[in-house]
């Protein structure tokens, strides 16, 4: 078969095959649409691969190039008894001007919003290319402002919620939101009343936001978390709305519980006993280890220690996870027993401490295999106490010749 020359004006300076959309953008080189919006979007890149000119989103409009596309459909019908493949009309892309003026008529009639807001769902679930023509667009900010009036109507709120939800924006989109001087700390506040008032699909969005808001925050805006929040972040625990709720929940206590004065707010957000009820109520991994992290957060203040031992399955829960679980779980959950011990140790702790078979599973932690950090945290709190442990009935005698002497300071100490 006789060799077809394509014409290098056909190809895509990208993949170097044909173009099937071609597109120009402002640099005036042309590309196909499919990788030039891999190359922005999915890659990440700001710059036209050919020039290697930086672009802001002004700059990132795709103008189609219907006259090169139907030169190369007119050669491929040309061409196609020599086996070429003809190139259909591609369906028109989202028009970002269109996104604006569906936009801006909302804002003038507000009655409408509602129906904007449906729109811009069912345009964002169609892909990731929508979803970055969105953004440029402004329908981001649109859709937080929604969110963060308070006259709006519930329907109207939750809509917006689950917009914002499936956008998935980027961390920068999500930074410009949370600096915004007129949204300062409005978007998370305004999740937070979702989460107190909203059905159950919204309530499992906004924590799944809220998450993703925190994990980009300044540490100002992680410090000056109020009580309220904690309590309704803890609350979506309490209630069990869904896993994938549960989960970005615990992750967010993670996040914030290290900042300021955050861990005492959690504890007054009743996050202890919650988080205690929770961790007797699951088997699952990951769940388990995240409980035990805050928890162990939570430990590292009075408060948080004081409502784990007012809590009557506390220390029986926590010493029964470890060697359960998982070494991250063990670890953890050792290091809270070693707060307790250090900072809470009254006669009725450490006696309940052998009771529930707390110091049993110290001593076991000392004959398996488990990490050195863990083993060196367990003999620690065995040695720390051994006066009062060591010649008890509640541990068992296999496991006594593994118990760790008082350190002779300690006991010079006591």
């Amino acid at each position: 078969m006789e060799e077809i020359v394509i014409p290098p004006h056909f190809l895509c300076p990208i993949s170097l095959e044909i173009m099937r959309d071609p597109v120009t953008i402002s640099t005036g080189i042309t590309y196909d649409r499919e990788s030039i919006e891999q190359w922005w979007f999915t890659s990440k890149n700001n710059t036209c691969p050919v020039s290697k000119k930086s672009l802001s989103d002004v700059d990132a409009d795709l103008t189609p190039n219907h006259t090169l596309r139907r030169i190369i459909q007119a050669w491929c019908t040309l061409n196609s008894s020599h086996g070429v493949e003809r190139i259909p009309t591609p369906k028109s892309a989202l028009d970002k001007s269109q996104v604006v003026k569906l936009i801006e008529q909302a804002k003038k009639v507000p009655y409408t919003n509602l129906h904007c807001l449906q729109r811009l769902r069912s345009i964002a679930i169609q892909g990731e290319r929508n979803k970055n023509y969105l953004e440029a667009a402004g329908a981001i900010e649109y859709v937080a402002s929604i969110i963060n009036k308070n006259h709006s109507d519930s329907s109207t709120v939750e809509a917006a919620i689950e917009v914002l939800f499936h956008f998935k924006s980027s961390e920068s989109r999500l930074k410009n939101l949370m600096s915004n001087d007129s949204n300062n700390n409005n978007i998370t506040e305004s999740l937070v009343r979702v989460l107190d008032c909203g059905n159950y699909q919204s309530r499992a969005h906004a924590i799944i936001l809220l998450k993703s808001f925190f994990e980009v925050a300044d540490p100002i805006q992680l410090i000056n978390v109020d009580v309220e929040s904690f309590r309704q972040i803890v609350h979506v625990l309490n209630g069990r709305i869904s896993q994938p709720a549960s989960k970005a929940a615990l992750k967010l206590l993670v996040e914030l519980c290290p900042w300021g004065r955050n861990r005492i707010k959690a504890v007054e957000g009743s996050a202890v006993s919650v988080l205690t009820e929770a961790l007797l109520g699951t088997q699952e991994k990951r769940a388990c280890e995240l409980i035990l992290i805050i928890l162990e957060q939570l430990c590292g203040c009075a408060e948080g220690r004081a409502e784990l031992l007012k809590h009557g399955a506390g220390l029986a829960i926590v010493s029964k996870k470890i060697l359960r679980v998982s070494h991250v779980a063990s670890d953890r959950a050792v290091r809270i027993l070693s707060s307790i011990c250090r900072f809470s140790a009254t006669c009725g702790v450490l006696q309940e401490m052998l009771r529930v078979g707390a110091v049993a599973k110290l001593c076991l932690v000392l004959q398996v295999d488990c990490r050195f950090k863990t083993k060196e945290k367990a003999r620690e709190v065995l040695k720390l106490h051994s006066r009062v442990w060591k010649n008890s009935s509640c541990i068992p005698d296999h496991l006594l010749p593994f118990f760790p002497n008082q350190d002779p300071l300690l006991s010079l100490g006591g």
